[in-house]
């Protein structure tokens, strides 16, 4: 086994530190979510505190890691009878990215199940991580039901694996942490909820600091064992205090003072639901018991906030993640008094906790920017913003609910909520024999499959004698997740800001439905004399988002180099994922400027993109009483359909909610 590094010798990450301390003294706190850029040291500082966690005492040859003094009483493995167990250490188990249901909760045989009436059950790695760690690595980039999945185990302490009927349920208590870099995506906000508490990371900008990390790296890597030796005497300090304030934590008191404070707290700060104050109240009690007090004090409660709340606060994908701490101190001195009587009504809401003037202190600022004063400054030039020049970027108009968008066919890719596909979830649709392990068992066509052959195999009870021939894996169809390329018209004809903001607007309301149905999403962008990619593919709405805004206007309307460009990016995409299909969404008002011949380019780039069967969509930006039409033939080019800023809304009533197939069997 390789020496892990010292969890000691890891480098500032204080936050990151004390919340994964936190849950090894009160794994009730709920886990914890490590969100930072690439190279901070969250995949090393797990890995370290599994060396740090006390042995356990098992059952022998159990393999759920029943505990012999109090042993689950529906282990698959079991009854156990009392005796000695045997002590070995914590695990940690990482589960990869790509695991399949199976591989986490567990799979039964249904063969044998069928006709041996016999729970064949294989555990899974939640079962491996009962009484340890659960590390989940780039836990953004895992499908939704297996997330869902793993923290319902978490909450739960148990888990539940049921295959047609037949159940099996077993102890699944860990301590889950996971890591996740934002650029890569982010989790739903009902998911994030989930994880008791989230940290921040950063690499240090201090010289000192770094250079301190990259010593000691080099250390290590040079003789792990020799640099762990070094670091051993305050590993074992640290294990010793871990130990002391689990034994310390039942003797921990949360008084009314500190509750009272919690709950302002999360009623201040408007997080949904009551699992905030929950968590904030075992992240209080676990700190007074970290820092060897039985009373959790003020400080307690303001540290646990911190490390609870600012993913709860996060509604969207647009909000930034934080917590207003100047807003944070308001409250708990607000709160701070002993006696409730003082104040009969704080949280009422003309009362001085109610929010009567705490709003304005958190809006002021975002209200005050210099983004504000754009639109005022753009408005005496609208008359000329359609011209050459570049303009300077204008904010984008408030996103709403955008229509359906969908790709034709029924396609093979990874989970998600927008265009039909073959899945493992899903209304079945039919049956197949299996290729390679039964996952889904067909019930109905797999006792038609064996019913023929009853007598020829000597049937001679009420039993069904079943062949390995005979299973049939069912067949079920639900949705997919695609890649949505937006390529955004930003020259000189969609300059006027009014016009600019609103196609930004929209932009940002399919960005946001992309995100809500698990779609990849890129942005092209062609202005001037060409076009970039303002934004490779990536599950990350908000890099998108803030290059989007960002996005200045102006010069000529390269719409063929838009186009090519688009078709280079979905080439290489289909090479890294080629199940997941591509929708196309074009942004422009249809013209085409620049260039020799630039309409009969920009046929033979929407033609080459149709020969490709991409699904494709042209947002018409349009406007003034005299149209062309142009959006409208560029769409008949690409063998798609063409729709209005307006029929883009969901509650339009421009027109009915279509999807890209039935657009293009009308045509």
């Amino acid at each position: 086994m390789s020496t892990p590094f010292p969890f000691t010798a890891v480098v500032g990450q204080d936050d990151l530190r004390l919340a994964l301390l936190l849950n090894a003294v009160s794994p009730a706190v709920g886990g914890v979510l490590v969100r930072g850029e690439k190279g901070t040291a969250k995949s090393t500082a797990v890995r370290a505190l599994s060396a740090l966690l006390p042995e356990v005492d098992v059952v022998p040859g159990c393999r759920f890691s029943c505990d012999p003094a109090a042993p689950d009483a529906s282990c698959p493995d079991g009854p156990h009878e009392p005796g000695p167990g045997a002590r070995r250490p914590a695990r940690m188990v990482e589960l990869p990215v790509g695991a399949s249901e199976d591989r986490l909760v567990g799979a039964l045989d249904i063969e044998r199940a069928l006709a041996e009436g016999v729970k064949a059950f294989e555990p899974g790695l939640l079962a491996d991580a009962h009484r340890g760690i659960l590390y989940v690595d780039e836990v953004n980039l895992l499908h939704d039901h297996l997330v869902d999945l793993l923290l319902d185990a978490a909450a739960m302490g148990a888990s539940y694996v049921e295959r047609e009927g037949v159940s099996v349920r077993h102890a699944a208590r860990f301590l889950l942490v996971g890591t996740m870099n934002p650029e890569e995506g982010e989790l739903r906000p009902q998911l994030l909820d989930r994880f008791g508490l989230t940290v921040e990371v950063a690499a240090s900008r201090e010289p000192d600091q770094r250079v301190e990390v990259v010593r000691r790296r080099l250390a290590y890597d040079d003789d792990p064992a020799g640099f762990a030796a070094r670091w051993a005497g305050e590993e074992a300090a640290l294990r010793q205090r871990i130990v002391a304030a689990r034994e310390l934590l039942p003797q921990v008191r949360l008084g009314d003072a500190a509750l009272r404070q919690i709950a302002a707290t999360c009623a201040a700060f408007e997080v949904d639901g009551m699992r905030a104050d929950i968590v904030m109240a075992r992240t209080a009690t676990a700190l007074a018991a970290w820092a060897g007090r039985t009373d959790v004090l003020a400080e307690d409660v303001r540290q646990a906030a911190l490390l609870a709340l600012p993913h709860r606060r996060r509604r969207n994908p647009f909000d930034a993640p934080g917590l207003d701490e100047d807003k944070l101190d308001r409250t708990l001195e607000e709160f701070s008094g002993e006696s409730p009587d003082d104040d009969p009504d704080p949280d009422g809401p003309d009362g001085p906790g109610g929010g009567g003037g705490q709003p304005a202190p958190e809006d002021g600022p975002q209200g005050d920017g210099g983004t504000a004063a754009q639109p005022q400054a753009g408005e005496g030039g609208e008359p000329q913003a359609s011209g050459a020049r570049e303009q300077s970027a204008v904010r984008a108009a408030e996103p709403f609910r955008a229509k359906v968008l969908s790709v034709p066919g029924i396609g093979e890719g990874a989970a998600g909520r927008r265009s039909r596909a073959r899945t493992e979830h899903g209304r079945t649709t039919g049956a197949r024999r299996p290729r390679g392990a039964l996952t889904k068992l067909h019930l109905a066509a797999t006792v038609q499959a064996a019913a023929p052959h009853q007598r020829a195999r000597g049937r001679s009870g009420p039993g069904l004698v079943v062949r390995r021939d005979d299973l049939r894996q069912a067949v079920r169809e639900g949705h997919e997740s695609n890649l949505v390329l937006f390529v955004v018209d930003a020259s000189g004809s969609m300059a006027a800001r009014q016009r600019m903001s609103a196609v930004k607007g929209a932009v940002l309301s399919l960005l946001l439905d992309a995100y809500q149905r698990r779609d990849k999403g890129g942005l092209v962008t062609f202005r001037g004399s060409g076009a970039e990619v303002a934004l490779p593919p990536t599950s990350s709405v908000d890099a998108a988002a803030a290059r989007l805004e960002s996005l200045p206007t102006g010069g000529r309307t390269p719409l063929a180099a838009g186009l090519l460009k688009a078709h280079e990016v979905l080439r290489v995409e289909r090479l890294r994922d080629p199940a997941r299909r591509a929708l196309v969404v074009v942004v422009t008002d249809g013209r085409a400027t620049g260039g020799p011949e630039p309409v009969a380019l920009v046929g033979r780039a929407a033609r080459l993109l149709a020969a490709d069967g991409v699904a494709s969509v042209v947002v018409d930006c349009e406007a003034g009483p005299v149209r062309l039409g142009l959006a409208g033939q560029l769409a008949g080019e690409l063998g798609g359909t063409a729709v209005t800023l307006d029929e883009l809304r969901a509650d339009s009533l421009a027109g009915l909610v279509r999807d890209v197939q039935g657009d293009r069997r009308a045509a």
